[in-house]
């Protein structure tokens, strides 16, 4: 059975680590999935979605 875990808006940033912003391929993917799924534009789960993709410019 899957354990429960905190979702990850009430999760703290992670210390000492700077990400880097999404790239324009991974910002269109997030897009897209959001209108897919009703929404006028990416949440916080389709952005860290997108962040999973390979980073193409």
């Amino acid at each position: 059975m899957r354990k429960t875990t905190t979702p990850p808006w009430k999760k703290p940033n992670p210390k000492g680590k700077k990400g880097q912003p999404l790239s324009t391929s991974q910002k269109e993917a997030a897009r897209q999935r959001a209108e897919e799924n009703g929404r006028a534009y990416p949440n916080l789960v389709d952005n860290m979605w997108a962040k999973t993709l390979p980073r193409g410019e």
